[in-house]
């Protein structure tokens, strides 16, 4: 990770765009610790796709309890399709 002032930032910008398409990260130093950092998109799109998965464990997880502590809720298929109509 490069840290940089915000001055540096925008007077290189685009070098500093490169690096940040090149796979580093760099943060932005701001006066009373305001930092921003500044990834690639794909880099994002990484990060997003793992926040969305451990949600989606998390779910799993809790309906994983729920199974187990009995607190499940059963129907036959007759009643299923009652309930679709």
């Amino acid at each position: 990770m490069v840290a940089l002032k915000a001055i540096d930032v925008k007077n290189n910008f685009k070098s500093i765009c490169s690096q940040v398409f090149g796979g580093e990260t760099v943060m932005l130093s701001r006066p009373k610790n305001q930092n921003v950092v500044m990834i690639s998109e794909a880099e994002y799109n990484k990060l997003e796709k793992a926040r969305r998965n451990l949600e989606y464990l998390m779910m799993l997880d809790e309906s994983e309890k729920q199974l187990q502590e009995g607190r499940v809720v059963e129907k036959t298929m007759a009643e299923l399709e009652a309930m679709a109509e």
